[in-house]
């Protein structure tokens, strides 16, 4: 077993790719390898990452979805004290997930060709993010 914390800057809405820097951390072995966000309005996503616009449409997609608190449509929230992005940022992290599961062999995350593992921020500011990852390997025979 092995664990470590990645400290991730983000922009301020949308997705932050992080595939790079899990990858290099990997140590050899296979197992799975859980990844799971420590806070309440970012949320972690496998998506596609060979077409910027695909990243582009998704964040335009969930500002459509869960408008800030200041769109006439969200006006039944009563959580509006932190800003109006703070109460859609919950929602959208309720609705994405916090945590992912990859399986590991040999030291690489089994991934799809296309796919990247991304922390999607749901605030309107930037943020740093923590995301705890944590690798189970297959223990050895004899140790």
């Amino acid at each position: 077993m092995t664990h470590t914390t990645f400290t991730i800057q983000t922009d301020g809405p949308g997705l932050t790719e992080i595939t790079r820097q899990v990858a290099a951390w990997l140590p050899e072995g296979d197992g799975p390898l859980t990844l799971f966000i420590r806070h309440t309005s970012a949320s972690l996503l496998i998506q596609e990452n060979a077409d910027p616009e695909v990243q582009t449409d998704l964040a335009a997609f969930l500002r459509r979805l869960v408008p800030p608190t200041t769109d006439p449509s969200m006006a039944y929230l009563t959580h509006t004290y932190e800003g109006p992005d703070d109460m859609p940022g919950h929602i959208k992290s309720m609705l994405l997930p916090t945590s992912l599961q990859i399986p590991v062999a040999g030291g690489r995350m089994m991934l799809g060709t296309w796919q990247g593992i991304y922390v999607v921020e749901h605030r309107d500011r930037p943020h740093r993010r923590e995301v705890a990852a944590h690798l189970l390997r297959d223990a050895k025979p004899g140790l």
